[in-house]
């Protein structure tokens, strides 16, 4: 992948709506190797990008951190 690739999940606090946002947009940029998709994938794209939001979301909720129990 991309050494420009941040950590998502920081101690000291969860990650916001706009991080995982913005996470899942790189992965599909990534993977698709489109940074700006022609019209006619762009559903496909957003689509994905949905995807990936919602699974990164229900796996950072539910990560065991130090001290806290899930």
């Amino acid at each position: 992948m991309c050494r420009s690739i941040k950590p998502l999940r920081l101690p000291d606090r969860p990650a916001s709506e706009e991080e995982i946002h913005e996470a899942a947009l790189q992965y599909v940029r990534k993977v698709s190797g489109y940074r700006k998709p022609s019209k006619v994938n762009q559903a496909a794209f957003d689509a994905a990008i949905a995807e990936v939001a919602a699974a990164t979301r229900k796996m950072l909720e539910t990560l065991s951190t130090k001290g806290s129990q899930a």
